[in-house]
């Protein structure tokens, strides 16, 4: 679980009364993972993470609401990977519904133990199931209001390299983390698993980081030579952007991690994985030249300059082709459904 990481190579760091680190969106903006020391040091949530696991736990179940959670547990001698069984046809641990009181009893009374099983709580929202925490402990940006709040509760577990489809500031509450960041043109070499199921709702890969097979996913040499590492302690922050791949690692025996999702897109925009989805039903088969057709199609219309493909056009014959709002969204949406549908 704390072995070394893949590469030396270390995600650029700047410190939380250096000036950029007041503008979060302007650090994803630029397109790198950059670590944030001490962004949070002052939380009464590190504070207790500092005083000791049980304050800690108390701390928590202070803003607790009492509505179960979803607790994941795994079998010691997975080392705390949440992945798939050897048939990639379910998953390797399982996951129950439960007050979060109950469950964190079992990880402080298992968390000494040298053959405890793994305890993880993700990406639970923060204000739906402990309210008042986000306003005690406030990220020092305004505007953060906006983002998805979500906390992450376990012990020595890992998160598989996968991405997120929002950009991201994973701010660490106590123990130590890990995250292994690559760029997302790094997904081939990344070797992608099945896109159902998955450990966490998004495609992982399926090298395993502590004993890769280079014989097997040669290509995973390639993506180390790209990746980049953050080490957090307590009151640390990443930011990355979004579709970037991460591992994530927590290193101690009771780990609190909180994290802000959010896109810059217009809400009432679909999202691409669905795109994706029904470019494999009626793209990915084609003959080859009618594929190479359709990309130089997809670059006029969708990757290329957004006012290009209506420019000539008069505004009243645009349609689909004009700025989207949140009623032509809705229109073209309804027209794709119905074609999807016939």
């Amino acid at each position: 679980m704390t072995a070394t990481p893949i590469t030396d190579r270390r995600a650029r760091e700047i410190a939380a009364d250096d000036p950029a680190a007041h503008d979060l969106a302007a650090l994803v903006a630029a397109g790198e993972p950059v670590v944030v020391r001490g962004l949070v040091a002052d939380w009464p949530l590190v504070a207790a993470g500092r005083k000791g696991p049980r304050a800690l736990a108390d701390y928590l179940l202070d803003f607790y609401n009492g509505h179960p959670v979803v607790g994941y547990t795994a079998r010691a001698e997975l080392g705390g990977r949440y992945f798939y069984d050897a048939e990639l046809t379910r998953l390797d641990f399982e996951g129950e519904r439960i007050r979060l009181d109950d469950y964190l009893a079992r990880l402080l009374v298992a968390r000494d133990r040298e053959d405890a099983e793994s305890f993880y709580v993700g990406s639970t929202d923060l204000d739906l199931f402990f309210p008042g925490l986000a306003e005690a402990n406030p990220l020092p940006e305004a505007g953060f209001d906006r983002a998805l709040r979500s906390i992450w509760i376990g012990n020595r577990t890992t998160a598989v390299a996968h991405h997120d489809m929002s950009n991201n500031v994973a701010v660490v509450g106590a123990g130590r983390r890990r995250f292994t960041l690559f760029p997302p043109d790094q997904v081939a070499n990344l070797y992608p698993g099945p896109l159902a199921p998955t450990p966490g709702g998004q495609v992982v890969s399926m090298v395993d980081f502590r004993d890769p097979d280079l014989d097997r996913y040669p290509r995973f040499a390639e993506a180390v030579a790209a990746a980049q590492v953050a080490e957090l302690e307590p009151g640390d922050a990443v930011v990355y952007p979004a579709l970037w791949w991460h591992q994530v690692e927590a290193l101690d025996s009771f780990n609190v991690l909180v994290n802000y999702w959010w896109n810059e897109a217009p809400g009432f925009m679909d999202t691409p994985m669905n795109t994706l989805l029904h470019a494999l039903l009626s793209l990915r088969d084609r003959p080859a030249g009618e594929k190479a057709a359709w990309r130089a199609m997809f670059d006029y219309y969708v990757f290329g300059d957004a006012e290009r493909p209506a420019a000539h056009l008069p505004a009243h014959a645009r349609g689909a082709l004009a700025r989207l709002d949140e009623l032509s969204a809705r229109r073209l949406r309804a027209e794709l459904l119905r074609k999807l549908n016939r």
